[in-house]
């Protein structure tokens, strides 16, 4: 393997600002109209030559290194794009992972965009911007997001996407629970609880319907109490906005300066939770922070 790398991405994560359920159907397919918001916590992905067939590794040994990785079936993808057949060979990839699994932070999708975007500038292809939304559609419904960043409206299940004016910058207090929630269980948990029917909001676990940023967080919550209390605890810190983010775990507090989040981490920090101050990201921002 050479000693220098071919290119080095950044993945960033993301948080929702608000992610409600619009509606249902039995399948288990949930439509939603959610606000994607991206963070500056991100992953790195090393791109090396090796001899041979393509490789994935990872830092964190909680991450697959296999096909079921979102980051290979993307390599796979962007190969047969290209014109190859497979994975793509005498490439290896190594994932620096920094943003929490099953967080609701978006890390592997975050991941996959990164390797479409990565091959495409290694290789000097140029894919065509609806192929390759419609390749990252495929890989998740989170992807396409990631393909752009900054602040956009999510919609369907997330993966129609919609450029908005940015956000406002804000300071980001994450606290990441020890366990995690896998999407397909809060969905499940949604489901089981509200049928074919959009979530009415006035269930959310703390405050007013107005005040619910997500319809997930009550039924995770039932499940892990914690999560709630984390909400509650932000709230208290003086966060203007507290939220579990996406499907959970990680709950996220905005703070208009750093000093403010950096009291609030160190507020809620315990040995059974960790506490991470990133920040929010705009567009250009994001373009620049994932190019390399």
């Amino acid at each position: 393997m050479s000693a220098e790398p071919l290119l080095r991405v950044r993945a960033p994560a993301k948080i929702n600002l608000s992610l409600r359920i619009v509606g249902s159907a039995p399948d288990g397919y949930h439509a939603l109209r959610t606000i994607f918001q991206s963070v500056a916590l991100h992953d790195t992905l090393t791109f090396r030559e090796r001899s041979g067939p393509f490789q994935l590794a990872c830092d964190d040994p909680a991450c697959p290194a296999d096909k079921t990785n979102l980051v290979w079936r993307a390599a796979e993808m962007i190969a047969r794009a290209a014109g190859a057949a497979g994975a793509p060979r005498d490439i290896a990839i190594r994932i620096a992972k920094r943003i929490p699994m099953q967080a609701g932070l978006g890390g592997g999708s975050s991941d996959a965009a990164a390797v479409l975007r990565g091959f495409e500038a290694l290789w000097g292809v140029r894919i065509p911007p609806a192929r390759m939304h419609a390749m990252a559609a495929a890989l998740g419904a989170d992807v396409p997001f990631f393909l752009d960043g900054g602040t956009v409206l999510g919609l369907d299940r997330g993966d129609e996407v919609y450029p908005l004016v940015d956000a406002p910058a804000a300071w980001v207090t994450l606290v990441l629970p020890a366990f995690g929630v896998s999407t397909r269980d809060a969905f499940g948990w949604w489901h089981r609880s509200h049928g074919s029917q959009r979530s009415p909001g006035s269930r959310g676990s703390q405050g007013s319907a107005a005040d619910v940023l997500n319809d997930l967080e009550a039924v995770v919550v039932r499940h892990h109490p914690e999560i709630g209390r984390i909400v509650a605890a932000l709230r208290r810190q003086g966060a203007s906005r507290a939220a579990m983010s996406g499907s959970g775990s990680a709950v996220f507090g905005l703070f208009p300066t750093r000093i403010a989040a950096d009291a609030a981490a160190r507020a809620l920090a315990t040995r059974s939770r960790r506490t991470v101050v990133t920040r929010t990201v705009n567009r250009v921002k994001y373009q620049t922070l994932a190019a390399s």
